[in-house]
């Protein structure tokens, strides 16, 4: 079977030392003894991990590129995440900067199960940069959310997210949010003739996660926000996979940060808010834009996107979906630099008057428009 690469950044002051360090990560990922005591055969010849290459980068800094069998892995991407940065992502000075799966891995983790042109065909936008307002703050009434969802349909929304901090607050509880916000929806684009989608944050206790999917979608949700630093890319996969459910997945970052921000441990932006993501199976990564609140670069901006969109990635190519700090005078800025598959979050600009959130929707909308006309399709 084809193995599977990971591409580690490491502090070291010399080759010996940079070796000795991408031995010790093969061995910690794998088989996690000494080399001496590694049984041989095939644990020795298969199962352990193989350093493919080390290779200077700057001073002090070199980049090293290990093998590791699907073996390794199994079926389950949660097992397969272990091998990639498992114990090794608690030492100092080791970064994941690429994963390559090979065609093994690609195999049994296939991707998003429905893709840019997939989300293009459902909410019927078949070209242009997609809008995602987002239902907030937490502490409002199931009423006042279905009131805010039922004015981005009218306003030209592709799709309508909810923020992640709605979980099951006494305000709001779960079900009766995603009942109501539903049936608003459903009425407005009856009225309209839009197909803007509706994807509820996913919430709740771990015995109670299957069967609040059951339900949302059975009350009518077209889609699921999930959060993977806190329920897992684990239930990503799940979700992506079942046929029965056939949801698309929008994956938001909260609780990831502190894989990405530090320069010397941790992952790759690219790696984790796209790889990563599309290979678990979403359709849709959420990431901190650059010049909002949360200090990401445009090049690690970038990065992400690129991950996302590249046709020869794993599985489907997924949609960039850059969040905060995201207003009507940004979008032919954004339009410029994302081009135009990519879904923008929309929130605190669009609830300066709630009431005529469909007008503030609607001008975003003829922002981006005025800035597609004449362009080619595609992230041009």
């Amino acid at each position: 079977m084809a193995r599977f690469t990971v591409t580690y950044r490491l502090r070291a002051t010399s080759r010996e030392e940079a070796l000795a360090r991408a031995e010790g990560i093969a061995l910690e990922q794998t088989v996690e003894i000494p080399r001496d005591v590694v049984p041989a055969g095939y644990v020795a010849d298969e199962i352990l991990g193989r350093v493919e290459d080390i290779d200077p980068l700057a001073e002090g800094v070199w980049q090293a590129t290990i093998s590791y069998s699907p073996d390794s892995a199994g079926e389950e991407y949660t097992q397969f995440l272990n091998v990639v940065f498992g114990n090794s992502s608690i030492q100092q000075g080791i970064r994941v900067t690429a994963v390559n799966p090979g065609p093994e891995m690609t195999a049994r983790f296939p991707g998003p199960r429905f893709g840019i042109a997939g989300l293009r065909a459902l909410c019927g936008r078949t070209t242009g940069g997609m809008i995602a307002p987002v239902l907030k703050p937490m502490g409002l009434a199931p009423a006042d959310f279905a009131r805010l969802a039922a004015g981005c349909v009218h306003g030209g929304a592709d799709i309508v997210k909810e923020d992640h901090g709605l979980a099951s607050q006494p305000t709001a509880r779960f079900r009766a949010r995603v009942e109501a916000v539903c049936a608003a929806m459903a009425k407005a684009r009856a009225e309209t003739g839009r197909r803007t989608l509706y994807f509820p944050n996913l919430s709740g206790r771990p015995d109670e996660i299957e069967r609040n999917l059951r339900f949302l979608k059975e009350a009518g949700a077209d889609g699921v926000l999930v959060m993977p630093g806190l329920f897992g890319f684990g239930l990503v996969h799940r979700i992506a996979m079942d046929a029965n459910l056939n949801l698309p997945v929008m994956t938001h970052p909260s609780f990831l940060g502190p894989y990405v921000l530090a320069p010397d441990t941790g992952v790759d932006h690219g790696v984790l808010f796209g790889t990563l993501q599309r290979l678990a199976g979403s359709d849709i990564s959420v990431f901190p834009n650059v010049g909002g609140r949360f200090g990401f670069t445009a090049a690690e901006c970038l990065q992400i996107a690129d991950a996302c969109r590249m046709p020869d990635g794993p599985g489907l190519p997924m949609l960039p979906s850059p969040g905060g700090g995201m207003n009507v005078a940004r979008a032919a800025e954004m339009q410029a630099m994302y081009g135009q598959d990519v879904v923008y979050l929309l929130g605190g600009s669009l609830l300066k008057d709630p009431a005529r959130i469909d007008e503030a929707v609607s001008a975003m909308r003829r922002a981006l428009d005025r800035g597609t006309i004449g362009r080619p399709h595609g992230n041009a």
